[in-house]
This record gives structure tokens, sequence and C-alpha cells, in this order.
């Protein structure tokens, strides 16, 4: 079943990611207590996560902490290394990345993908949420190969 507006994440282990350090936090916890806008994309370095979906949070960053964001948190089913050095790579610090290298996260949300045609297998859908204090304030998932509800700009559009 996939998580809904009002309800409070499941409380599972990511690991907070940079280049440099990894770090195991648990979901309750992180979450716990600020406005975060959260986008989850199905990998890291792939093309449409690379080209679009990441930059136009870096890009949108000041505008969404202006209307009250706290936090800005990218998720995905890599390992936390790579998504370390996609941080470094493409992001910026205002995107903080969260490593759901088992896929505990998408699957305890109901937002899992099989990507197994593409030599990808298990992975979390592409979409957004705004999470006030740990619980989802809004939720954009996309359709299969779309991109545009889970945008920073569909997610400024919706502050």
């Amino acid at each position: 079943m996939t998580i809904a507006v009002g309800q409070a994440l499941p409380d599972v282990k990511l690991v907070k990611s940079t280049d440099a350090d990894r770090e195991a936090v648990q979901s309750a916890d992180y979450f716990k207590g600020k406005k975060v806008a959260l986008f989850s994309v199905p990998g890291a370095f792939t093309p449409t996560c690379s080209a679009k979906h990441l930059p136009g949070f870096v890009d949108k960053a000041a505008a969404l902490k202006a209307k009250g964001i706290d936090e800005i948190v990218c998720t995905a089913v890599n390992d936390p290394f790579v998504m370390g050095v996609w941080g470094k790579t493409s992001g910026s610090a205002d995107v903080t990345m969260l490593a759901d290298g088992n896929g505990d996260f998408a699957e305890a949300l109901g937002l899992t993908m099989d990507g197994s045609g593409f030599g990808l297998g298990k992975r979390g859908q592409r979409f957004a949420m705004v999470i006030n204090d740990g619980v989802v304030e809004k939720l954009f998932v996309e359709g299969p190969g779309e991109f545009k509800v889970s945008s920073a700009e569909h997610m400024l559009e919706n502050l």
C-alpha cells in the first residue's frame, strides 16, 4: 500500500552520504522537527535523474527554502558511496543525499518499481513529497517513464 498524505513516514535506516563520509540515520528521527522537500529518483547518474531531476532541485533550492522548506533531500536505491559521489559531482550543499541501498525506504513507502527490463532490478519510483515533522504533507508520484509532478518546479507551484 502506498503512503498517503497525512501519514507518518515509516521508520527505516538510511545512510546520509557525502563524497567523504557516511552516517546511518533513522528516518523517523531524521525528518522530525523540520519541513523537508524530498525527491526520489530511480538511480543516481541515470539520464533523467542527472539531466533534470537533481539539477532542478539544485537550481530551485533558494526558492524552496524561501517558501519554508528547511532541507532538500534526495533518495535513491543506490549505495551510499554512489550517492556521495553523485552529490559531489552533480549536486550541491543544498541537497542532502540519503542512500536507500536495500530499497527498504521505497518499499516501506509502497513506492517501488521493477527496473529489471533495464538491468536495474528493484528500485524506487520517481516521486517527490513535502514532509512536515515526519508526516507527509504533499505527495507527487510519477507515472511510468514520466517526469512532471516530481520536479522542483511542480513542488514550488504547490507550496
